[in-house]
């Protein structure tokens, strides 16, 4: 597989797959924050995708592409959303993604589009919600939206979804990965002071009930032990369980760090 791109997403694919599908371009570079809204960033990543699928056009491959099946894409939903529905993305973000499937299905090179949640795992950046809530609950405060939640995917999931798709040859399809249970971020919150021995002050910004929720619908055929190990019950303990190490390392090291 040829990987374009050195972040989270990049390097988890990197130790998963090596060489294993020498015609498979998976596209992970780009905007990687929802709340981003510089031009210049959507810009660059727009013009890397044009790049890219002139490359698989010209080489006969395979583009494994990565959108989003957050808020930004889906906004806050009563009920499972899939992939068939027509959307109104609310954020810059989600609307950039959208535009973006859109180039790649009109492309005419042959194509995977995966809308991924939030996913975890080792090598995250510390911005990303994981990290910062684990950083602020060891730092002693943590602030927390009421009513927020996300929909958190072990990267291992991801990466099993991905080979398993690409092993069978899917084309041409855009799928859903998500964990399927969007957690509320309060019980996250709980979940790392229970698990760290610490319980951290909390600021509490009051808000409706915020949930996006992403069918795994399509998902689950294409892939039927797609997260069959775990109960969804236990799917946020076991999040922690196999990560929470690599955080709480990850914070220690940030405040260590020289101020400036």
């Amino acid at each position: 597989m040829r990987i374009i791109g050195d972040g989270f997403l990049a390097r988890s694919l990197s130790e998963a797959f090596g060489d294993r599908f020498p015609d498979v371009t998976a596209l992970a570079s780009g905007v990687s924050s929802t709340s981003t809204t510089e031009p210049a960033a959507y810009d660059r990543e727009a013009g890397l995708l044009y790049d890219v699928l002139d490359e698989c056009r010209a080489g006969g491959r395979r583009l494994l592409f990565f959108s989003t099946a957050s808020f930004s894409l889906y906004g806050f939903t009563d009920q499972a959303v899939d992939e068939t529905g027509p959307l109104r993305p609310p954020t810059t973000y989600g609307r950039h993604k959208l535009a973006l499937e859109s180039v790649v299905r009109h492309s005419g090179v042959d194509h995977l589009i995966l809308r991924v949640s939030h996913a975890v795992g080792h090598h995250q950046r510390p911005h990303q919600l994981l990290p910062t809530l684990v950083r602020h609950v060891t730092e002693g405060r943590v602030t927390i939206h009421q009513g927020a939640h996300r929909d958190l995917l072990d990267v291992r999931d991801l990466v099993h979804a991905v080979d398993r798709l690409l092993t069978d040859g899917v084309s041409g399809e855009v799928v859903n990965v998500a964990s399927g249970v969007p957690q509320p971020v309060e019980s996250i919150v709980t979940a790392i002071e229970d698990r760290l021995g610490v319980r951290a002050h909390r600021v509490h910004r009051p808000g409706p009930t915020a949930v996006t929720r992403a069918s795994v619908g399509r998902l689950r055929q294409l892939v039927p032990d797609f997260r069959a190990a775990v109960a969804d019950q236990d799917y946020l303990g076991a999040l922690l369980d196999a990560y929470l190490p690599y955080y709480t390392a990850q914070s220690q090291d940030l405040t260590a760090l020289p101020s400036r």
